[in-house]
């Protein structure tokens, strides 16, 4: 509730007792658990954090393949901005009304989240499925390419349905732009190049 009315009317055109007449309680009992505005707002963006974090989670869970554990992971994660646009807007208003914090609560989460993944891209470097990359820079781009389509998403409007933009991203990140033919191509090129050196 707290996050609708936030995302409706922004932080400062919120009155607690907004909050308060939404969640049917009275203003002091939100005061009670949240002593200040700013409280009840940064709950509301972690709530919401958590809350995909346990969907994302609850997604990957229905296989056993790695792989498709990612996959799932990023339909899930666009399917949940897809379906909660107020979460969008309240990191756009956590970003521009407390720029005094260090990091945002996104990225608070983001970085907990990645542990899991990374141990999951390791494994599968080490069965030989991904390349052997550094596993912080996966999860680096994938995680800045999903944060990026959700703002694109809202301030653009999407123009496809979060199916056909997760397909459209994972064939993008597992099968890359390169034919297998200049993919070999390029191995000769920079083995040529590092012989040279």
């Amino acid at each position: 509730m707290a996050a609708r009315v936030f995302a409706e009317r922004g932080f400062p055109g919120t009155d607690v007792q907004e909050v308060a007449d939404e969640l049917e309680v009275g203003k002091g009992t939100v005061y009670r658990y949240f002593p200040t505005k700013r409280k009840l707002f940064l709950a509301a963006v972690d709530r919401a954090m958590r809350r995909l974090r346990e969907l994302v989670d609850a997604s990957a869970a229905e296989t056993g393949d790695p792989l498709e554990r990612i996959a799932r992971a990023i339909r899930a994660y666009l399917a949940f901005f897809d379906g909660n646009p107020a979460f969008v807007e309240l990191l756009i208003q956590e970003r521009a009304e407390f720029k005094d914090r260090k990091k945002p609560t996104y990225f608070e989460h983001r970085e907990v989240n990645e542990r899991t993944w990374q141990k999951v891209l390791r494994e599968l470097a080490s069965e030989h499925r991904v390349r052997n990359v550094p596993v912080q820079r996966i999860t680096d781009v994938v995680g800045d390419l999903l944060y990026g389509t959700i703002f694109t998403n809202h301030f653009a409007g999407r123009r496809k349905s979060f199916e056909q933009q997760a397909q459209n991203i994972l064939d993008i990140v597992f099968h890359g732009i390169l034919t297998d033919k200049e993919r070999t191509r390029g191995q000769v090129r920079g083995a040529r190049t590092r012989s040279s050196v």
